[in-house]
């Protein structure tokens, strides 16, 4: 998407009802990881938290000591607690409602749709209906350092419980989803369109704006002289300003030829950089 459609989705993302989903899990894995604690919270803006719940799940395995360390949800804590079966068919209805947000949605998504999946109940929002707001603030603070949740936290000196868990950690997405989306709405046209051309995107979403192979796109990206800075690890993929190469796609004037990409698809390719 082009940062024109990026700025019209979610002005429309805004004006929606928010239904903002955290869960505390025994590890990173959804098919041999467990659900430990889930909190959903929903809020309009303009009208604030509306509603917000927060349970303990029995997750049936032992919680690894090191998980205990990062969340301090301990075996004995989620002891006498319900198992996940009991919980989430309460917090369907719920979780159904509004557009499905989280901070690094996929890995929210990805929990739900494995705990629904044990007891054979399918978990499935559309592309329209989902929100991530790493996404909307790797293109909102482009020049942030980190933009985990806990770094936004002490960034913006939101006033939250304990990082790792979900009543805390539901609460922190919303204040961040408040914050940009309301700048969405109020900042004008030509100041968001440049905070979003700040935004550092890997070739693997460059090229496609291009409508080229990786290959193609980075020669092409090479010979306009645009500049670059190397992405985290060992791989050294190249990272540009969504800028520059937007107005190389303008140049050439090929991206009207291909279908747009919803955001929540730019957010998978993004997940691995920061």
């Amino acid at each position: 998407m082009l940062s024109t459609d990026l700025l019209a989705h979610y002005r429309q993302i805004s004006q929606q009802l928010l239904t903002v989903v955290d869960v505390e899990t025994t590890g990173h894995q959804p098919r041999s990881s467990r659900v430990t604690e889930i909190s959903v919270l929903q809020g309009r803006l303009g009208e604030g938290i509306l509603q917000q719940q927060t349970s303990l799940i029995n997750p049936e395995i032992p919680i690894p000591d090191a998980i205990v360390r990062f969340t301090g949800i301990t075996s004995d804590m989620v002891a006498d607690a319900p198992i996940a079966r009991e919980v989430l068919q309460n917090y369907r209805p719920v979780l159904m409602a509004g557009v499905l947000t989280a901070h690094n949605l996929s890995f929210d998504y990805g929990f739900l749709q494995a705990e629904y999946g044990r007891f054979q109940a399918s978990f499935e929002r559309p592309k329209a209906e989902q929100f991530c707001t790493v996404e909307l603030s790797r293109l909102m603070l482009a020049d942030l350092p980190s933009r985990s949740l806990p770094d936004l936290v002490q960034h913006f000196q939101f006033a939250v419980g304990r990082s790792h868990r979900a009543e805390a950690d539901a609460q922190a997405c919303w204040m961040l989803a408040e914050r940009l989306l309301t700048e969405i709405q109020t900042e004008a046209d030509e100041t968001l369109l440049h905070r979003f051309g700040q935004q550092w995107i890997p070739l693997k979403v460059a090229a496609p704006l291009l409508g080229d192979t990786q290959a193609e796109g980075r020669s092409r990206l090479e010979a306009a002289n645009i500049p670059f800075r190397l992405g985290r690890g060992t791989s050294g993929s190249p990272l540009y300003r969504r800028k520059d190469v937007e107005r190389v796609v303008a140049e050439t004037g090929d991206q009207g030829d291909r279908p747009a990409k919803h955001p929540t698809q730019e957010a998978t390719q993004l997940s691995l950089w920061g």
